[in-house]
């Protein structure tokens, strides 16, 4: 396992359209684990590949980690194909923003499709948290940053 480095805003790499993963060997998993150990060192609950220079439609996440539950997750050319109309704002961080959280309203939830390692298909609801965490890193992959969404204003809103 390598931990890499991740990128900082306003590394080019942050701002790139990722091209789809269409190749799923060893190389991937490895990619993959390496994200997941990077993912942990940084003390973060998503991380997406333009974060550490590899422009891949790929993203790994771990919401429950720090509660001491790992749940480590990888989506592999991720699509939302649906979203709740209600926008919940929350205060998000970025780990290549870092000491710069920003209030983003998204959907209450989303519909996820996405593939595994092995280039299987799956499809999954995400609410609350898991709802954020998808969408941010999701938002990565086509080179959005959190700077990029405009303030949902003034009022109450969790922060995540």
């Amino acid at each position: 396992m390598t931990r890499l480095a991740v990128l900082l805003d306003p590394d080019r790499a942050l701002r790139t359209m990722c091209e789809p993963a269409e190749v799923f060997d060893g190389a991937l998993g490895v990619l993959a684990v390496d994200m997941l150990q990077s993912l942990y060192a940084a003390h973060g609950r998503g991380l997406a590949a333009p974060q550490v220079g590899v422009t891949r439609r790929l993203f790994v996440m771990d919401t429950t980690w720090k509660e001491g539950t790992p749940a480590p997750q990888v989506f592999v050319n991720p699509e939302i194909i649906g979203a709740a109309e209600e926008l919940v704002p929350h205060e998000e961080r970025c780990l290549s923003i870092p000491d710069t959280p920003r209030r983003v309203a998204r959907p209450a939830w989303v519909d996820l499709r996405w593939q595994d390692l092995s280039g299987h298909w799956h499809e999954a609801r995400f609410e609350g948290f898991d709802a954020v965490c998808v969408q941010h890193e999701r938002d990565h992959l086509d080179g959005v940053l959190i700077t990029d969404k405009p303030d949902p204003g003034p009022g109450a809103g969790p922060g995540v």
